[in-house]
């Protein structure tokens, strides 16, 4: 078992290596404070709870932070799990070291209505303490190392929930801040836990093979180091096999064994200056055979985390493909320790930082307002996580956006002004649709006008930055209040239905107070506006509420009755024959509206129907198999399918349409024409081609009273010569 005197000594032994000058007295004082505090609480391996903080804080040691991120690292529990206050240990270690415990300290003694909800929370706290100082998260992400570290002594549903959200959240923020040594840890040690089998097949692979990769590895070092030499260039040269979360992602993304894998190696070559990089580069070019589009110079072009490398992939004469990084000294110690490198209070500054380096955060913080909890989660790590691509604005300015950004996110990552007048875009200077996918390296110009209208609902679904889908919302909220009230209201009154429910029940001067907290809006129209402009989705809502919704409708029911469902305030089953139909059909809980009948689909009475609420042009009914009916289960669009039924009115005509494959013959345009005639229907269109093969294809268009005398037509249709098949048609 651990020690307090082994965490203790070996925290002393990083505090003497990496920060010589720690007020070491005032560090002493911080552990006896934090293990009196924690004297009670123990590990789950029965070690003294205190041996957490020692480690948290030898390993902020070690990346080179001050006293004051010392003293919180010690004290990073104590708010959280002790009768410990802020006042206390503000009085006790200062102001600072208090902000720094609290920023740290997650929200644990608040409830939340979901997961995703709390995560949130915790998130945007931390995030709104890193804006102010960047060492919260430094100490947090060090806290998370070491949880990782002795994660097995959790039970395996712990060891795999903080592993997912390990992978999910702190890796990729690690990687974000540039501190790729903690990354890959993070990453090893997860996925230990979550595929453990995946994880045990690498490392064995590994330790088979590690003799020849060795000898391989040493091989190509010798020969990089003995061109270095004999040129006069100083440097460090190592080799390395990836890591194992990296073999594995290699393996799942391109769908390959550990056997048909080369790119396992990376070399490291570190160098006094920039221009020895590029001098590097051309030797190690002029040693190994270049891998085409293999080359990514990170130096002119840094990425968003100050990460600086020149990155070539080559292969050496034994056929095996390897990578090489080549980077200065400066540059490799930011590639360990990323932002910590470059932090103020290392030289002795006010911890205010570079501004520019953190824009990032900002933009996270603006993401976060209006935006459902589990949407902000999930974009989150679309937004920050995932890999980025590189464009030029026309005057030469990088941009940098997450992978597959469209012209829209360019536009509302140099302005919301930009975005909102957006008329158009050029992409090499080539009009490009809006839609197109940015790719490194593409020059991108928006083309704006004073008298566009503003974004379209449509690029919410197009952009994939959270910050241009944000700004888009935050312009129809501004903009668009009325149009978004009523279109939040059909939404969420088509899904109270699906779900059951009268929409009349939020007339309820009982029930409407109740639901409207649980929702946290003040008034309908409120939530009405947000569903409408995308702050929250129909579904979400409903789901909210459903429960309390149920226990309301049981509740005033007779309870005598046995539960019968007598509620006015349940949606009542179909009457069909009592309602008003619109063109021979009625549409569910709505008495009258516009109705169209789709032409991808032409049904006619009988046909199995579904209703589509469009903008401004009613309720498009179609086929139920009509493959344009198919995303009814796509979240985007499920709000606007209703259910609709056939009136019975038996005299009025619907058009649909027929396709008939043939084999080609003379006459055979007569036969179908005599067939439609004789069976006293009102032709619209008829069309004929010739295909491939002896093959021909006719169209027909014609009027109907119902799905019998449809089938009546097809089958006389089929039954002359040379007809070989019919179907509907389906646009």
């Amino acid at each position: 078992m651990e020690t307090f005197e082994d965490h203790y000594d070996s925290m002393l032994k990083a505090l003497n290596k990496y920060m010589p000058g720690a007020d070491i007295a005032l560090i002493e004082k911080a552990v006896r404070y934090a293990a009196d505090q924690h004297q009670d609480q123990k590990r789950k391996d029965g070690s003294p709870y205190i041996i957490h903080p020692l480690a948290v804080a030898e390993i902020v040691a070690e990346i080179g932070l001050d006293t004051d991120a010392i003293l919180a690292a010690i004290l990073h529990d104590c708010i959280e799990d002790t009768s410990s206050t802020f006042d206390e240990i503000a009085k006790e270690f200062g102001l600072v070291v208090a902000e720094l415990v609290e920023g740290v300290t997650k929200l644990t003694r608040v409830e939340y209505s979901t997961l995703e909800e709390q995560q949130m929370e915790n998130l945007r706290k931390m995030f709104m303490a890193m804006s102010k100082d960047i060492r919260v998260i430094l100490i947090k992400i060090a806290d998370r190392l070491h949880n990782t570290r002795t994660m097995q002594y959790q039970t395996p549903k712990k060891q795999i929930s903080k592993s997912m959200e390990t992978m999910d959240i702190y890796a990729p923020l690690a990687h974000r801040l540039g501190m790729q040594k903690i990354k890959w840890e993070l990453e090893d040690t997860s996925l230990r836990y979550l595929d453990p089998e995946g994880y045990n097949k690498i490392m064995a692979y590994l330790e088979e093979h590690d003799e020849e990769s060795t000898a391989f590895m040493r091989s190509i070092q010798t020969k990089i180091t003995t061109r270095l030499s004999a040129v006069g260039i100083h440097g460090s040269i190592y080799g390395r096999v990836k890591h194992v979360y990296s073999i594995y992602r290699k393996m799942r993304d391109q769908n390959k064994t550990l056997d048909e894998l080369y790119d396992l190696y990376a070399f490291r070559v570190i160098v006094d200056s920039i221009p020895d990089c590029y001098n590097v580069l051309g030797h190690v070019h002029d040693l190994f055979h270049l891998v085409p589009g293999r080359f990514k110079d990170y130096i002119s072009t840094p990425k968003p985390n100050m990460y600086q490398s020149l990155h070539t992939t080559v292969i050496g004469t034994e056929g095996i493909p390897f990578e090489v990084q080549i980077r200065t000294w400066d540059m490799h110690q930011t590639a360990e320790y990323g932002i910590a490198a470059h932090w103020k209070y290392k030289q002795g500054g006010d911890g205010d930082g570079d501004e520019k380096s953190f824009e990032w955060v900002r933009r996270l913080l603006e993401s976060q307002q209006d935006t459902d909890a589990e949407d902000y989660v999930q974009s989150l790590k679309i937004d920050m996580f995932n890999d980025e691509v590189f464009v030029f604005t026309p005057r030469g300015n990088v941009i940098n956006l997450p992978a597959g950004s469209t012209p829209i996110d360019f536009a509302y990552a140099i302005h919301s002004g930009v975005g909102n007048a957006m008329v158009g875009a050029k992409i090499n200077n080539r009009i490009a649709n809006f839609d197109t996918v940015l790719h490194n390296g593409d020059i991108v110009e928006i083309l704006t006008s004073r008298s566009a209208k503003g974004p379209s609902r449509d690029w919410l679904s197009i952009c994939k930055s959270n910050q241009a889908r944000t700004k888009i919302k935050q312009w129809f909220k501004k903009e668009r209040r009325e149009e978004n009230v009523i279109h939040g209201k059909t939404s969420f009154d088509a899904e109270l239905r699906r779900s059951g429910f009268n929409p009349a029940i939020l007339h309820d001067d009982e029930l409407l107070p109740m639901l409207l907290k649980k929702l946290s809006f003040e008034c309908l129209d409120d939530m009405y506006a947000a569903i409408g402009y995308g702050g929250l989705t129909s579904t979400k809502a409903v789901g909210r509420i459903r429960d309390d919704l149920l226990r309301y409708t049981r509740g005033i029911q007779n309870p005598t009755a046995g539960g019968r469902d007598g509620s006015p305030l349940r949606a009542a089953p179909s009457t069909t024959l009592n309602r008003h139909s619109v063109n021979g059909v009625i549409v569910e809980d709505i008495d009258s509206c516009m109705i169209k009948f789709a032409r991808c689909c032409t049904p006619v009475p009988g046909d199995s129907i579904v209703g589509f609420i469009t903008k401004g042009y009613g309720v498009s009914v179609h086929r139920q198999d009509c493959p344009n009916a198919q995303n009814r289960a796509d979240p985007k669009y499920a709000s606007r399918w209703v259910p609709v039924h056939w009136a019975q009115e038996d005299d009025q005509p619907f058009t649909t349409t027929v396709e008939l494959d043939c084999i080609t013959r003379s006459g055979l345009l007569m036969d179908v024409a005599t067939v439609l005639t004789s069976v006293r229907v009102r032709v619209k269109e008829l069309s004929g081609r010739d295909m491939p093969g002896g093959h021909s294809s006719f169209t027909i268009t014609f009027d109907v009273k119902n799905i019998q005398e449809l089938n009546l037509v097809v089958t006389k249709l089929l039954n002359i010569r040379d007809v070989v098949g019919a179907r509907r048609g389906q646009g």
